[in-house]
């Protein structure tokens, strides 16, 4: 097959690349782009281990083709930290309260969790649970998880957004 170019933003860097159109976003990410922290577990939607922001929704990469990215804003678990390395909020947040056991499921739940919370910004638990079904911690690490979650929707409703990567939505197709 011809490879087809595309031109995406991946953590706030322009880029135009030449792809097989059947490279899936996850692989794009990992292999093309260097971006290690989204990572493969199932490659069928099931695990969430490889869930990005695909204008500003979380996505499994592994169900998403590359070329369906063409003209749109990707952000990976890299992208959620400020430039001078500053977790957010919700990274911190897991780093603090043990939301990682192995850390294989954790860039998933990251940028599932940051989704979420900018959706819903005073959550129960139960609200939590929900939202974060579509990802599985195979060390059962879930209660940390929910304490990292809790946590940083407190601290999200007392400041500012640090990263607008975590706010980024349907105007990032205009910067391409």
């Amino acid at each position: 097959m011809t490879d087809i170019e595309i031109s995406v933003v991946v953590n706030e860097v322009k880029r135009r690349d030449r792809i097989p159109p059947r490279r899936t976003l996850a692989d794009y990410l990992r292999e093309t782009c260097g971006l290690t922290g989204t990572h493969l577990g199932c490659e069928h939607g099931v695990c969430g281990a490889c869930s990005v922001l695909l204008d500003g929704a979380a996505v499994r990469a592994c169900l998403v083709f590359a070329v369906q990215a063409d003209g749109a804003e990707v952000t990976t678990v890299e992208g959620l930290a400020d430039t001078d390395g500053t977790l957010s909020p919700v990274q911190q947040a897991f780093r603090d309260h043990h939301g990682l056991q192995c850390g294989f499921c954790t860039p998933g739940f990251v940028v599932s969790a940051t989704a979420f919370l900018r959706d819903t910004p005073d959550p129960g638990d139960d609200e939590i649970r929900e939202a974060l079904s579509g990802n599985i911690c195979r060390c059962t690490g879930y209660q940390g998880i929910i304490r990292a979650v809790r946590d940083a929707a407190t601290t999200l409703s007392t400041e500012a957004p640090a990263n607008p990567q975590a706010t980024a939505g349907a105007d990032a197709k205009d910067r391409v």
